[in-house]
């Protein structure tokens, strides 16, 4: 315990952000304290694990799968007889886009503090971080093989990557570079610009690593193929949304990749009946994830994780404070996209009051890993789910649909629909097809920070048919589905611009 403190003192002390004298300007490795870090295989994987938990920091900051992938939409309301209930009014400023109000202080949620979300400064310190290793590696590790150099890298190139995908949904343009040791100024990039070259960057390390690990404590906690495929999918599908011309080449790209998932058997849908495994993490599902547990001492915040806002008691203590819970979401959307009585996610997954439109509602998709007896105010035990093979079956299968392959991604979709025991689907290919197959992914993938960004790249949030919150293509263009940025990404950078939309009121 004692070396992995001090690896995290010193990858922490190497990291400078762009609030420094010089922009993102670095301290040598070997000018610092604890010179020669990279001395072994074990301060490689030290490392890895430490670029991991400051990746996982920015989500534990604040109640940030909610209020980044499922509330700008306007499908959840607060309930206004909960405990602290003006405390929870914050998801109906979301749920209009006003995340200037949001942010604006002296309001009763500020212990969320959403205002970090403006702030991408961690996500360059991972960007940073991984640039050094994979230098150091290049430059020579003792200890480290030839295949283990390449596998490192690839899991440096992952998190690197996944901080720009998440960068991009968040803000849109960002700055790149994959230079270690950056101290130069630039410019915001072009986003589709930025995800074209993290797809390139990717595609040269995804055959240096291995679809899964022989050690089962691995899974989805530490970067394989199924990782780098996901991510890969992903940013396809958010550059099809935005750059309409080449659109068909990011679906053959997702169609390929997904293929390749598929074919690898690496990777399992768990009966329902397993759920509580699926969500507690390093299942066979599991594509990536920030595993977290409490018999590890993990500290995750409290209000962080997405379930806090949608149990009340018994999963929920004490009582006499957790008699409804925090919000819901809204009856007439849950009878929209849960319309087949068969399906068992409808149990499963929620209470007897999945229609209601009260606190009575529960999700119970993140309730079977928590405490049962005590006064415990505590959140369930889960872990937090980037990339699993549900979300990815339903991707591959909406770019088969956009590909025009209907026959296969029916299959695809029926893969998803089997394991929820729900009906097959049973209409036609075209728009009917591809509107069938955004609802699966609304249903597999309620609460997983998901639906807001599925709204954005596909252009739904324009219309009142799929969206509470509309945005006008004024709105749109402008970039009103973006976040504010922090104004300290201003300093020492003369290249630098806010996202003008915020900028200008947000309106």
């Amino acid at each position: 315990m004692k070396k992995v403190i001090i690896y995290t003192l010193v990858i922490a002390a190497s990291f400078c952000l762009p609030a420094c004298k010089k922009f993102l300007n670095i301290q040598p490795l070997d000018k610092l304290t604890g010179n020669n870090f990279f001395q072994s295989k074990e301060d490689v994987v030290a490392n890895i694990y430490d670029l991991s938990r400051i990746a996982f920091g920015k989500m534990n900051e604040t109640h940030y799968v909610g209020a980044v992938g499922e509330y700008r939409s306007g499908e959840v309301l607060h309930e206004s007889q909960a405990d602290l209930a003006p405390a929870r009014e914050f998801v109906e400023y979301l749920g209009r886009n006003d995340i200037l109000g949001l942010i604006r202080g002296g309001q009763p949620w500020d212990f969320y503090n959403f205002g970090r979300i403006t702030d991408w400064n961690g996500y360059y310190q991972v960007i940073q971080g991984a640039n050094i290793l994979i230098a150091k590696l290049d430059e020579g590790i003792p200890g480290v093989s030839d295949t283990e150099k390449g596998q490192f890298k690839a899991e440096a190139a992952f998190i690197r990557s996944l901080c720009y995908f998440t960068m991009v949904r968040l803000y849109g343009d960002v700055v790149y570079y994959t230079d270690a040791f950056h101290s130069a100024a630039l410019p915001r990039e072009n986003f589709v610009s930025v995800l074209n070259k993290c797809i390139a960057d990717l595609n040269g390390y995804k055959s240096q690593i291995p679809f899964t690990y022989a050690d089962p404590a691995l899974k989805g906690v530490r970067a394989n193929r199924g990782s780098i495929i996901a991510l890969m999918m992903e940013m396809n599908m958010w550059n099809a949304g935005f750059d309409g011309a080449n659109a068909n080449k990011y679906y053959q790209a997702t169609a390929d990749l997904g293929k390749e998932l598929v074919g690898s058997n690496a990777y399992r849908l768990l009966p329902l009946s397993e759920w509580a495994s699926v969500i507690k993490g390093r299942s066979d599902e599991s594509l990536f994830e920030f595993y977290q547990s409490i018999n590890y001492g993990d500290a995750v915040l409290n209000v962080a994780p997405i379930a806090d806002m949608f149990l009340h008691y018994p999963y929920k203590r004490p009582e006499y404070t957790h008699r409804v819970s925090f919000a819901y979401y809204r009856g007439e959307y849950m009878q929209k996209i849960f319309q087949d009585g068969s399906d068992k996610r409808i149990s499963t997954w929620f209470n007897e009051d999945i229609f209601t439109d009260n606190g009575k509602f529960m999700m119970l998709k993140f309730a079977k890993n928590s405490f049962i007896t005590g006064e415990e105010d505590a959140n369930p035990d889960n872990t937090f789910m980037i990339f699993r093979y549900g979300g990815e079956l339903l991707l591959y299968a909406e770019a088969l649909a956009n590909l025009g392959q209907d026959a296969d991604a029916i299959t695809m979709v029926n893969k998803v629909r089997d394991r929820a025991q729900a009906s097959k689907y049973s209409g036609g290919g075209g728009t009917e097809l591809k509107d069938f197959i955004f609802f699966e992914r609304s249903r597999e993938l309620i609460g997983e920070g998901h639906h807001y960004f599925d709204l954005v790249r596909t252009k739904r949030i324009l219309s009142s048919q799929w969206s509470y919150n509309v945005l006008t293509s004024d709105k749109f263009s402008r970039g009103a589905w973006t976040w504010p940025i922090s104004s300290n990404a201003l300093n020492n950078n003369p290249y630098m611009k806010l996202n003008d939309y915020w900028v200008n009121g947000g309106n």
